[in-house]
C-alpha cells in the first residue's frame, strides 16, 4: 500500500531522500536514479548553484553522488523533495522495504 502524500510531506527532506533511495535500490529501479541524474543540474540551478547547473553529464554524475552523500547541500535536496515524495507515494516504501507496484 502506498503512503499518503500528506504524511510524506511532513517528513524531513533527508528522510524522504533516504527512503526513496533505499526503496529504489531494493527495487533495482535504475529509472529513479536516472531521473535524479537528469534533474540534478536544474535542482542545482534552482538552489542558486548556477555553475553546477550548467554542468555536463560527467559533472552531473559526480554531483549526483555528492548530493546523495553525507555532505549534501540541503538546498539541493529541498529542490529534489517533490521527486522523493512522488516516488514514495507511487511505490510504497514506508520503510524502504518491500511493497508498492513495480516500475
Amino acid at each position: 500500500m502506498s503512503e499518503d502524500t500528506t504524511s510524506l510531506e511532513r517528513l524531513e527532506t533527508s528522510e524522504l531522500r533516504d527512503r526513496a533511495v533505499s526503496l529504489a535500490r531494493h527495487r533495482w529501479d535504475v529509472r529513479f536514479f536516472w531521473r535524479l541524474l537528469e534533474l540534478l543540474p536544474a535542482a542545482e540551478a534552482a538552489a542558486g548553484n548556477l555553475e553546477a547547473g550548467e554542468a555536463g553529464v560527467a559533472q552531473a554524475s559526480g554531483l549526483f553522488y555528492d548530493a546523495l552523500g553525507a555532505e549534501e547541500d540541503p538546498r539541493v535536496q529541498e529542490q529534489l523533495r517533490p521527486v522523493f515524495i512522488d516516488y514514495l507515494a507511487r511505490h510504497g516504501g514506508r520503510d524502504g522495504g518491500e511493497g508498492g507496484e513495480s516500475a
